[in-house]
């Protein structure tokens, strides 16, 4: 049985490895991306981690009379001699923006990585080990804190790479190459942004270092996007090599910037390891309530205990244990806890079929981008009709994911607090509608997520603030339809991602963008 298992595995991994190579047929209907402003005042804007705009130095471009830049101008009528209808797919695919292109790849390689491991023979699991990223099971597993992390550390990167890239190019103000020679085709809407540093290489430098530390095993794949992104560029007649080059450097240097604190923010502990997970169920025993135990079988070791102890971006570790931790959950042996749990069995034996719609459509379990990539394409989706510049479009994404990994944080710290039980633990005729996280219950990890996306959402698209809350709320709904939470799960869920959002919204404030 194991090894049909692990057959099975393999075999979608490698169809989920294969599409997410391929540009998606919904994926090619974005527009080309028009700004309605250039917010050219974004490098004056306040970064994540860099000291200021200028940190990392750009050196001056080259004159655009010189013959070396010349010679890059006929590199692009080179390559548009004899462009091919491939060629001409990649130009308008990448022409919806870096920010939300390489956020789509970002979400495949977590849905490509979102495959819990099998159990060994004795009844232990391996773990993925990034020193050894291509043994089974393939590092990284990326569960939804995992790719919360994931997606907040390449949203910040590549939003400060672009804060420093819009100082220089209105330092520099040098035109893109189709202002500079009229005989150019331009396969893309002309913009009257400085062209020097590039934005789209800025954006492929960072993110390309960010995602080969995050995803050291398919460094191949992502190295063959950024090439085909950079020649994109070329063939539009958008930029020339240096100005590409500049890009490039500037976001790898800010890359490395955020690769140190991914080293340092506590995460690569956040599995913890026998004794600790001992002991978490022993506080749960000593507190006269009964600890969660997996349901899995063989037991499975619980989902990154110690992620509540990760650092967070928005807010220090004591405001989140002081101020943005939950009480604790109804006791066990109340009859709150009771009437919780008859209200699960009720929705387990009788569902609606919306009910089971909805359960299913915010499910977001094994072989997805988890709860914040479904956030992330909610935002997306939106953004691409607000027609932001790219710089505006990374500062939105970085403030979604970041309070998305705060929530994580948070959501973590909560459940490994309290140790809180599993409906279906408690009543074995309980049985859930889209399988069963292998962590403890309170608090709901649907609810934190998607509470934070909507509340900083709603602040960055306001009049679509009321649809961002109704989402969350049926996110987390969807977990009461699906027997895996508690109301008290959702309720207190839903209040710790309000609070965190709220974080969000106060950087929003003072960011010098609104």
């Amino acid at each position: 049985m194991k090894k049909i298992h692990l057959l099975i595995i393999t075999a979608a991994v490698i169809l989920l490895h294969s599409c997410s190579k391929e540009i998606s047929d919904r994926s090619m209907d974005y527009p080309a991306l028009q700004p309605a402003s250039q917010d050219l005042n974004a490098g004056t804007w306040k970064p994540v981690l860099l000291t200021g705009p200028t940190e990392f130095p750009v050196p001056a471009p080259i004159a655009t009379n010189t013959p070396d830049y010349i010679a890059q101008l006929n590199e692009i009528k080179s390559f548009q001699a004899n462009i091919t209808d491939a060629e001409r797919n990649s130009v308008k695919y990448w022409s919806a923006g870096a920010v939300l292109r390489w956020s789509e790849i970002l979400r495949h390689l977590v849905a490509l990585h979102n495959l819990p491991p099998v159990a060994n023979g004795d009844g232990t699991y391996p773990f993925p080990n990034a020193n050894n990223p291509l043994a089974y099971p393939q590092f990284p597993f990326a569960n939804p804190p995992y790719a919360a992390r994931a997606y907040a550390y390449v949203a910040a990167a590549q939003y400060d790479a672009l804060v420093a890239a819009w100082h220089y190019k209105t330092v520099y103000n040098r035109a893109a190459p189709y202002n500079v020679d009229a005989s150019l085709n331009v396969l893309i809407p002309r913009s009257s942004l400085p062209s020097y540093p590039s934005e789209d290489a800025v954006v492929m430098g960072v993110t390309t270092e960010l995602l080969k530390l995050l995803f050291p095993g398919d460094q191949e794949y992502i190295q063959m996007k950024a090439e085909e992104h950079k020649r994109s560029r070329i063939i539009a007649g958008a930029n020339v090599r240096s100005d590409l080059d500049a890009g490039e450097a500037l976001g790898k240097s800010v890359a490395q910037k955020f690769v140190t604190r991914a080293r340092n923010d506590r995460a690569g502990a956040a599995a913890g390891n026998q004794t600790i997970w001992t002991q978490m169920e022993n506080d749960a025993i000593a507190r006269n309530e009964v600890p969660w135990i997996s349901q899995e079988s063989p037991k499975r070791p619980p989902m990154l205990p110690l992620f509540g102890r990760v650092r967070p971006f928005l807010f220090d570790s004591l405001t989140m244990v002081t101020t943005i931790r939950p009480a604790a959950p109804p006791s066990t042996s109340s009859q709150q806890f009771k009437d919780e749990l008859a209200e699960v069995y009720s929705y387990s034996a009788n569902p609606t079929r919306e009910q089971i719609r909805i359960a299913h459509f915010w499910s977001d379990g094994v072989g997805t981008y988890t709860p914040p990539g479904h956030w992330n394409a909610i935002a997306s989706d939106d953004f691409v009709k607000q027609n932001f510049s790219e710089v505006r479009w990374a500062r939105n994404m970085a403030l979604l994911n970041m309070a998305m990994m705060d929530a994580a944080i948070a959501c973590w710290d909560a459940k490994y607090f309290y140790f809180n039980p599993r409906p279906s633990q408690m009543d074995p005729r309980i049985k859930t509608t889209t399988g069963l996280p292998n962590f403890p219950s309170y608090i709901s990890g649907h609810s934190t997520f998607s509470a934070a996306a909507a509340t900083i959402l709603g602040h960055i698209i306001k009049p679509n603030a009321a649809h961002y809350t109704a989402l969350a709320k049926e996110a987390s709904e969807s977990r009461i339809y699906g027997a895996i939470h508690y109301r008290s799960d959702c309720v207190k869920g839903l209040e710790t991602g309000n609070k965190v959002g709220g974080y969000a919204i106060a950087r929003a404030l003072t960011d010098g963008a609104e």
